[in-house]
């Protein structure tokens, strides 16, 4: 069992969680992930550990809303456990000095982009950060990508905050001024492309941080694999960090779709009685904790 000692709304339908995990947060690097796991018969999920305090023994990932597991995740409060935590996993983001950097984020994408853009910083790189978001509540994490960044652009799709348009519509007016030298984009398939369009003719070396449907972490399940320059790969352990002139994005989004029907039938189900899913996990993590309590036994 993994307490959860803060849980805080970050924006809408985005959530910060603070976990205690000793191991992980000895252990993680940045661009690496956890699988979490809820109960015992639920599904496995990959999260970005966005920051870590070793000493404290905690890591922290930041949940949006979107599935039944996120969902039920969300509804959850300090004080309350999760039943898997596994990790560190995938390989950390390369960090060396590239020069100019520009890392660009979409919305919950930015707590994945952040402890990387602070490594590139202290690696001795020009950071340069480019925050999206379809509207200003979504945004998260501004303030500590600022902290870490020696440029930072807001931009919300709808204007309602920062420069209005593209994430890619900033990124096109830095390429063009020349200097560009690593590209990092994390965040929605389309954003991602569209970057890989745009830096790849300029043959500036970008990486992409894939989003793969996972079960097991390990590539044993296979449930991950990616087509990276027409080769099979999984994303949790070759990736998830790849070059994003190789990623082949259509097979990205057709896998992603693969199981959009069962996940809207999971959504209908918790929100048919979401108090009484959130009641049954919670019962469902005080027995396991009971069960891994220590009995004393008597010698009599």
């Amino acid at each position: 069992m993994f307490a959860i000692v803060e849980a805080r709304p970050l924006a809408r339908g985005i959530k910060l969680f603070v976990i205690k995990a000793p191991r992980i947060a000895r252990k993680q690097r940045p661009g690496q992930f956890v699988i979490v796991r809820l109960a015992e018969c639920g599904e496995r999920i990959p999260l970005t550990i966005a920051d870590a305090d070793p000493k404290a023994g905690t890591v922290t990932i930041v949940v949006q809303a979107i599935g039944k597991t996120t969902m039920l995740l969300s509804m959850l409060e300090a004080g309350d456990s999760i039943l898997d935590v596994v990790g560190p996993l995938g390989k950390p983001s390369e960090i060396e000095k590239f020069g100019t950097t520009v890392v660009v984020s979409g919305s919950v994408g930015t707590a994945m982009a952040y402890p990387t853009a602070r490594e590139l910083k202290r690696a001795g790189n020009k950071v340069i950060s480019i925050v999206g978001a379809r509207s200003k509540d979504l945004l998260v994490l501004e303030d500590e990508v600022r902290a870490v960044s020696d440029e930072t652009y807001v931009v919300t799709d709808d204007g309602s905050y920062g420069q209005k348009g593209l994430v890619t519509d900033k990124l096109k007016e830095l390429v063009d001024a020349g200097g560009v030298n690593y590209v990092l984009a994390i965040g929605p398939v389309p954003m991602m492309r569209a970057v890989a369009n745009l830096t790849g003719p300029k043959q500036i070396k970008t990486i992409v941080s894939l989003n793969s449907i996972m079960v097991d972490g390990t590539g044993m399940c296979g449930g991950c694999r990616v087509l990276v320059n027409n080769t099979s790969q999984f994303a949790c352990v070759d990736g998830p960090d790849f070059d994003a002139t190789q990623v082949n994005f259509e097979v990205l989004t057709q896998r992603n779709n693969m199981y959009r029907e069962q996940e809207r039938a999971s959504i209908e189900r918790l929100q048919a009685d979401p108090e009484a899913e959130l009641k049954k996990l919670r019962e469902s993590n005080r027995a396991h904790a009971c069960a891994l309590e220590p009995v004393e036994v008597s010698h009599d």
